[in-house]
C-alpha cells in the first residue's frame, strides 16, 4: 500500500514503529510495536510518514526490550509479518540506513542537519543537499516457448533458481542494463523487453525493477564467479524458486500466468 508523506504527523491517527538494534527489528507480539511504545526510552526517533492508516516512526530502544517483545532479523521478520508491512520496513530500514552513514558532510566534513519538510539533510557549513541513496537494479525472466531462463548463484539457497538481475550502471538506461546483464550473466541476446513491476529492497537500499524479455539468440554460458548455474525451464516444471515477499516470485508468477494464457490463445 502507498504512502503518504506529509511533512508532520497526523494527530488523529494512530503511531506504528520501527524500531531496530544493529541489524534486527523489534516485535511486540509478532507485530510492529503500536501506541504502547510511546512511553518506551526510545532514541533517533523520526517521522517518516503515514502508512495503513498509521504514523509511521523510526527508533532505536534504549535498553532491554519491554515485556512481550523480542528482536528478529530484517530478512526473517519480512518472511514472517504481513506482506502489507514490508514497503514501510522497507522504508524505515533505508532511512535508517541513511541516517547512520550521513552524519558528516562529503564535501566539506561540517555536521548535516536533519530538514524539516523531507527525508533529506543539509550541511550546516557548506549547504550541500544530502538525500537517502536509492541503487536502481533490474531483473528479468526471459521466455523461451514454455520454458524460462533461470540461474541461481553462489550465495543462493541450495536448490533455489531465479531471475537474472543486476545493478544499473551511471550513464546507463534499465533497457540497456537488461541487455547488458542478460549477455553478461548466462551469454544470451533478449528482445521484446516488457517492463512489469517494482519494488523497494531494504538490503541495502535496492530499488527493484523487473522485466520480462523473449530469448533471441546465443547459448548459455554461466558468468564465471557470478552464475553457478543456468538452464531452460518449463513453466509446469520449475525449480524450487525465491519467497513470496520477492519481486522475483511477483515476477516468475506473472510471467507463467502469462505463458500459459498464451499457450491457450487469450493472448
Amino acid at each position: 500500500m502507498p504512502f503518504d508523506l506529509p511533512a508532520l504527523p497526523d494527530p488523529a491517527l494512530p503511531a506504528r514503529y520501527c524500531i531496530f538494534e544493529g541489524s534486527k527489528i523489534l516485535l511486540l507480539d509478532q507485530a510492529l510495536p503500536d501506541e504502547r511504545a510511546r512511553g518506551w526510552p526510545l532514541s533517533q526517533q523520526l517521522f517518516i510518514g503515514v502508512h495503513d492508516g498509521h504514523n509511521l516512526y523510526l527508533a532505536e530502544l534504549v535498553g532491554a526490550p519491554p515485556a512481550g517483545c523480542n528482536w528478529l532479523a530484517l530478512r526473517p521478520a519480512l518472511l514472517s509479518l504481513p506482506s502489507g508491512l514490508t514497503p514501510a520496513i522497507a522504508r524505515a530500514a533505508q532511512i535508517r540506513q541513511f541516517q547512520r552513514t550521513h552524519r558528516y558532510c562529503g564535501r566539506c566534513a561540517g555536521p548535516l542537519l536533519q530538514r524539516s519538510g523531507d527525508s533529506g539533510k543539509r550541511c550546516s557549513s557548506c549547504g550541500q543537499l544530502y538525500y537517502p541513496k536509492l541503487s536502481p537494479a533490474m531483473m528479468v525472466v526471459i521466455h523461451r516457448g514454455r520454458e524460462l531462463l533461470l540461474a541461481r548463484s553462489p550465495h543462493f539457497v541450495p536448490g533455489v533458481y531465479s531471475a537474472l538481475a543486476g545493478f544499473v550502471e551511471p550513464g546507463e538506461t534499465l533497457e540497456e542494463c537488461v541487455h547488458r546483464e542478460a549477455f553478461e550473466e548466462v551469454g544470451v541476446r533478449i528482445k521484446n523487453l516488457r517492463y512489469v513491476c517494482s519494488q523497494s529492497w531494504p538490503f541495502p537500499h535496492s530499488l527493484m525493477l523487473g522485466f520480462t524479455a523473449e530469448y533471441d539468440s546465443g547459448e548459455i554460458l554461466p558468468q564465471e564467479g557470478e552464475i553457478e548455474d543456468a538452464g531452460w525451464f518449463d513453466i509446469d516444471a520449475l525449480p524450487q524458486t525465491p519467497t513470496p515477499i520477492s519481486i522475483a516470485y511477483q515476477l516468475l508468477n506473472h510471467t507463467v500466468a502469462w505463458l500459459r494464457e498464451k499457450d491457450e490463445g487469450q493472448v
